[in-house]
């Protein structure tokens, strides 16, 4: 596994590598601090890629927070050797001035609910802004058939694909599964952050969607029903979330009820710790006779 720091660095290496017969690249962006969710992404681009490249930027445009940016974990020596036995080839750890170099003066924008609703409306336009823009920045510059994302960042994952599509990117997006420790919390690099006691909190968040996906399998189609019972449950837990939002998965319109897909996100702090989760709902079978 070789670390490169420069774009005609990658370039150069991706290019002997095709000259060899390996042409098929998959890409796994991340800004380090790597845990199983990362790997977890690194051995789906493993399975289905001739070379698996990694990418570790703290990507300072997307923090609305400066205390969110200088506590982010920087690790480089750990995330090398959890990515080698992941199967990874190259780490394209970039400096900031290697993808915003002096004078640079283009942001990718999206405009619309997929950037100023959830996250977006929390978390400040300037978030996704940032986002759209060093992703297209990494994709370019890595040229991967297929980049992997978690279904954790649902409304990352839809931003990015919308910005692919709308600026003919050709790179795959691929989606996979929310990695989850064994005590059901979605495994994020902030974890690390969260005392014991706080960690015992947060696990309320995924037990809310696990009720709310449970009660909808059972019958249950009430937004309102299902918002009420989720909302309760956080509360016997201290949080109070900064949303609770039942929306349609592909572009975040907000629901009333559960008649076909729906993705319902949580975004809550537990501590000084801002957590996402998420669940995709999906209805079977006829919605019983009840009324509220």
């Amino acid at each position: 596994m070789r670390i490169v720091r420069t774009i005609p660095e990658l370039r150069a290496e991706l290019d002997a590598r095709a000259a060899a017969g390996e042409r098929r690249v998959g890409f796994v962006p991340t800004m380090g601090a790597l845990h199983e969710g990362h790997l977890s992404l690194v051995r789906a681009a493993r399975a289905e890629n001739d070379v698996v490249v990694l990418s570790i930027f703290v990507n300072p445009t997307q923090f609305t927070e400066a205390a969110d940016l200088d506590g982010y974990p920087r690790q480089e020596g750990a995330d090398a050797a959890l990515a080698e036995g992941a199967g990874v080839d190259l780490i394209f750890a970039p400096e900031a001035a290697e993808l915003y170099p002096a004078g640079f003066a283009t942001t990718v924008h999206l405009s619309g609910p997929l950037t100023e609703t959830l996250e977006g409306a929390k978390r400040g336009a300037a978030h996704f802004d940032g986002v759209a823009t060093v992703v297209s920045k990494l994709l370019l510059a890595v040229r991967a058939d297929a980049a992997y994302f978690g279904q954790k960042d649902a409304q990352q994952l839809l931003v990015v694909r919308r910005m692919v599509t709308d600026l003919g990117i050709p790179t795959r997006i691929v989606a996979c599964p929310t990695s989850r420790d064994e005590d059901g919390l979605a495994r994020s690099s902030r974890n690390v952050r969260l005392s014991e006691a706080e960690r015992d909190q947060a696990r309320a968040i995924p037990r809310a969607l696990a009720a709310v996906e449970a009660a909808v399998a059972t019958g249950e189609r009430r937004v309102a029903v299902l918002a009420r019972d989720a909302d309760a449950m956080l509360e016997a837990a201290g949080i109070r979330p900064e949303y609770l939002a039942f929306v349609t998965p592909d572009d975040l319109t907000p629901v009333r009820e559960v008649a076909g897909p729906v993705l319902c996100a949580i975004a809550a702090r537990v501590g000084d710790v801002r957590l996402i989760d998420n669940v995709e709902l999906a209805p079977s079978g006829p919605a019983p006779d009840t009324k509220e």
